[in-house]
């Protein structure tokens, strides 16, 4: 690598794969064009080109967690493999230094004639362990996978959470420079996912570099650094997670119609991956909304402060709804973003329904600036609960009521109206970051976290064992 501070660098790659619609054609392809470039014809070809990835480039520093996310299809799998090197590329490069440690395909690796025990010491070898090594990290393998007497038992008749087990155990035992994980968490139960996501999190602190895919936001969120965005085999964009999230989010609701639109607009809002400001440094109330000025100084009673604007705000295409007005106000009625710990207030929002709509709902929900679902509501708890019908033409105005139970610090607000369109639930509309809101400082000193759950801590000192 000619960058000490470079784990992976990707620079233009591309991989297309051949499809054949039938056996035949595979067969037509290896022989015929060889025979019709001898009789000095030109040469046919027998199959379709599907690119897989179109010329991407990026660079991963060491130590970086990068998640990778996008629909179905959209060349996750495919980026990893290549990274990995059990694909090849059709072209461009990719750079990458140190030990990679791999989850890619469930037990890929693994031979299913061979015991748990066997595939330990054949996984280890191919990911270049010597067998004392592998002896000597043999108990925590074990340890970590927690099979039992199924260790000495053919990996054939493994059950597929048993088999990511012992494949991720292997991997994260190897000491690997690069930890790459293809969704592979999904199949383990809660307990186990815990102990992974555990792991890995010492992983990262002990100076790994991970490549993460998953389609679940609220966990590349708070694994990653940065988040990768493919679409259609192409990177739409690059940058801090919380954004990039919205903007797959955004793109994965969106018509089919405006499906390009929405592409265009992700391309020319991509963050540039080469500030190193945008990769390490916390994101602060400077960074999520709009005032240049110093910050406010704390105030007794809620307030409304017009600087206190967020810049995250992405708007879903409107399936026939329209939300406006989005606000916060203090029971008696006054707008108010500055607001008290311990208070109720009331989420508003109005909402314009350009068709009918049937089974509506509608949603809020709070987050943190770094983009963690912190908790909110639903007007229905089901779909036979909802609004059984709303005209054409017609308003609806959505009042939540909410407790303050944040620590200070500043959060968003979503919000969304969800209807029924060809006997699907769909979303009629929503916006990310449709509000935001600051909870001011109080005296209180004895709370930690994001939530104030009203603890109340008693001290029960020991009695004295004096003698008398």
């Amino acid at each position: 690598m000619s960058s000490d501070n470079v784990a992976i660098r990707v620079q233009n790659l591309s991989k297309c794969f051949h499809i054949y619609d039938q056996p035949l054609d595979r067969l037509k392809q290896s022989i015929l064009p060889r025979l019709q470039h001898l009789t000095g014809r030109q040469p046919l070809q027998y199959f379709r080109e599907f690119w897989a990835l179109k010329n991407i480039s990026f660079e991963v520093t060491q130590g970086e967690t990068v998640g990778v996310i996008g629909c179905n299809g959209s060349g996750k799998s495919t980026l990893l493999q290549l990274i990995c090197g059990t694909l090849s590329p059709t072209q461009g490069s990719i750079e990458s230094g140190g030990r990679i440690a791999a989850l890619l395909e469930l037990g890929s690796g693994f031979n299913p004639e061979f015991t748990g025990r066997e595939n330990v010491h054949l996984n280890g070898s191919i990911l270049g362990l010597s067998q004392e090594e592998i002896r000597d990290r043999f108990g925590k393998i074990a340890a970590f996978a927690d099979i039992g007497d199924f260790l000495d038992q053919p990996v054939k008749i493994y059950s597929s959470g048993m088999t990511m087990r012992l494949a991720f155990a292997v991997a994260i035992n190897v000491d690997p420079k690069i930890l790459v994980v293809d969704e592979a968490l999904s199949v383990g139960d809660e307990m186990f996912q815990r102990k992974c996501y555990s792991q890995i999190e010492k992983l990262k602190k002990s100076g790994a570099t991970i490549l993460f895919v998953s389609h679940s936001a609220p966990t590349v969120i708070q694994l990653c650094d940065r988040v990768l965005l493919l679409d259609g085999g192409e990177a739409l964009a690059m940058g801090l997670p919380k954004t990039i999230v919205g903007q797959y989010q955004k793109l994965m609701y969106s018509p089919a119609g405006m499906r390009e639109t929405m592409r265009e607009e992700i391309r020319s809002r991509a963050l540039d991956v080469q500030i190193s400001h945008s990769l390490k440094t916390p994101i602060t109330e400077q960074e999520v909304y709009d005032d240049h000025s110093r910050p406010l100084q704390v105030e007794a009673e809620e307030f409304y402060d017009g600087n206190l604007t967020p810049q995250s705000t992405l708007a879903y295409e409107s399936l026939g709804a329209l939300i406006e007005t989005p606000e916060i106000r203090t029971l008696s009625g006054n707008r108010v973003n500055c607001l008290k710990r311990g208070q109720t207030y009331l989420y508003t929002y109005r909402v314009k329904f350009l068709k009918g709509a049937s089974n509506v709902r509608f949603t809020m929900l709070i987050k943190t600036t770094s983009g963690v679902n912190l908790g909110g509501a639903i007007s229905a708890a089901d779909l036979t609960s909802g609004i059984p019908y709303i005209a054409p033409d017609s308003e609806a105005r959505m009042e939540i009521k909410f407790n303050c139970a944040l620590t200070p610090g500043c959060y968003f607000i979503n919000c969304g109206v969800l209807g029924i369109v060809d006997s699907e639930e769909v979303v009629l509309h929503r916006i990310l970051d449709a509000s935001m809101f600051r909870v001011l400082h109080d005296d209180e000193k004895t709370i930690l976290g994001i939530i104030d759950f009203g603890c109340n801590a008693d001290i029960i000192l020991p009695r004295s064992n004096s003698r008398q």
